[in-house]
């Protein structure tokens, strides 16, 4: 493996060895922290955020972003927990609480998607009408235990066998990621759209429909990620998704998903997403001010940015000096090669 390929290896799998890199230190400054036990409760602690995390890569492949999608976990949780509360019935709360999530995807995707505004704009401004839709619906009060089904705080314990029913959604939702991005055709539109809109619709793609398509996924995922939050600590908060958008960013651009759009795999978002969760357990393991974790959050977001533009103009630069290395190795691409 020559220099150019070995560091486009390296900048887009720099992230697993960060990971396996951060695992260790924490093993040793804690030997108890490497642990079946404390192993599932990270993924129990990324469940929810994972959730809204895939999605959310989707969308920034295709070159938009949802910065709302904390506010709509949380005003999917009041509604859902309003209705659990007032007809005594989980399935319609969650349907109610789905049905929100989809709503305000579906609004912030017409935005974006047929008027064409611009999607950091729209959702900016989403975030705080969806966050005081919540505070308002709520009257500004948490919805008590006391108040929710026995089925629906009964999900907060739920298992598969040993496995936690959150966690099992995310390896679903992971699977079904994968597959869509990498087997089918709206997943290879996707990168298209990101990569180059223009040459996408001469291809054929309708990148308004996918657009909007990709925010109601988002919004229903965001929605889920809100009930389940809610389940988990037994009570439905309007504040409950309060900085998760920040978190679905900062783990999208560890992984590797580039901002301008166009570029991102599935496994890099779950290696940001672990790396996220493990470097916020180990905060706790070594029992750091909780202060300090939330400077952390805007640290990691400002550093996953700079990589991502730093990675993204390595790559572009790496390729661009194999392909003249073709050219000059190679006698016909040299002949091909247009003059001047």
């Amino acid at each position: 493996m020559n220099t150019e390929r070995l560091k486009i290896f390296a900048a887009k799998n720099g992230i697993f060895l960060a990971l396996i890199v951060l695992i260790a230190v924490f093993s040793i400054l804690r030997p108890n922290f490497f642990s079946f036990a404390n192993g599932q409760s990270i993924l129990l602690q990324a469940a929810e955020l994972g959730l809204i995390a895939i999605p959310a890569a989707f969308l920034i492949m295709s070159g938009t972003i949802d910065l709302s999608v904390g506010s709509v976990a949380s005003v999917a949780a009041i509604t859902g927990g309003l209705t659990m509360s007032g007809t005594g019935s989980t399935l319609l709360g969650f349907a109610v609480a789905i049905g929100t999530g989809v709503v305000a995807g579906a609004l912030n995707g017409f935005l974006v998607a047929y008027l064409r505004l611009n999607s950091f704009v729209v959702t900016l401004g989403a975030l705080s009408v969806w966050g005081g839709l919540a505070l308002l619906l709520s009257d500004g009060r948490t919805i008590p235990r006391a108040e929710l089904p026995e089925a629906f705080r009964a999900i907060g314990t739920l298992k598969l066998g040993p496995v936690p029913i959150q966690i099992v959604a995310l390896l679903i939702v992971i699977a079904l990621g994968w597959y869509v991005l990498n087997h089918t055709t709206f997943g290879k539109s996707v990168k298209a759209i990101g990569g180059n809109e223009r040459a996408a619709r001469l291809m054929g793609v309708n990148v308004q429909r996918s657009r909007f398509l990709l925010f109601v996924a988002t919004g229903g995922f965001a929605a889920l990620a809100g009930l389940f939050l809610s389940a988990k600590v037994q009570s439905a908060n309007p504040n409950i998704g309060s900085g998760l958008e920040l978190e679905v960013l900062t783990v999208v651009l560890l992984g590797g998903v580039a901002f301008e759009g166009g570029v991102g795999r599935i496994s890099g978002v779950v290696a940001g997403l672990l790396f996220f969760r493990v470097l916020r357990a180990g905060l706790v393991f070594m029992q750091a001010s909780p202060f300090l974790q939330t400077i952390l959050v805007g640290a990691t977001l400002i550093v996953a940015v700079a990589l991502d533009s730093s990675i993204q103009r390595m790559i572009r630069s790496s390729w661009a000096r194999l392909g003249r290395k073709a050219v000059a190795e190679d006698p016909s691409e040299r002949q091909a090669a247009p003059a001047g």
